[in-house]
């Protein structure tokens, strides 16, 4: 009994070390494979507003960021390309 006991501990310790092996390797690929450049929608770094401007929201969706901010009592709405940062348009928010 008892050797039976010691072989069902070594089976065990055995599919361990090697479930950790595979994760181990699986770690390893992935860093692997993101070495180059981003490959995503977004690329840009920085997304340029008027000085003392404050941000309310900002959203990257359909490879766009729109950016909402607040200069004094004017709010606008500014709409960037996710690749190149290039402004693509501006709308001001106005009261009706």
């Amino acid at each position: 009994m008892l050797g039976r006991a010691r072989k069902s501990f070594f089976v065990s310790i055995a599919l361990l070390l090697l479930g950790l092996m595979a994760i181990g390797g699986a770690v390893v690929y992935r860093t692997s494979q993101s070495d180059g450049p981003p490959q995503g929608d977004y690329v840009i770094a920085s997304l340029q507003i008027p000085q003392g401007a404050e941000v309310v929201s900002a959203v990257a969706a359909d490879g766009q960021v729109t950016l909402t901010y607040r200069l004094g009592a004017m709010t606008s709405v500014r709409i960037f390309d996710g690749r190149t940062g290039e402004m693509v348009r501006e709308i001001p928010v106005v009261s009706e």
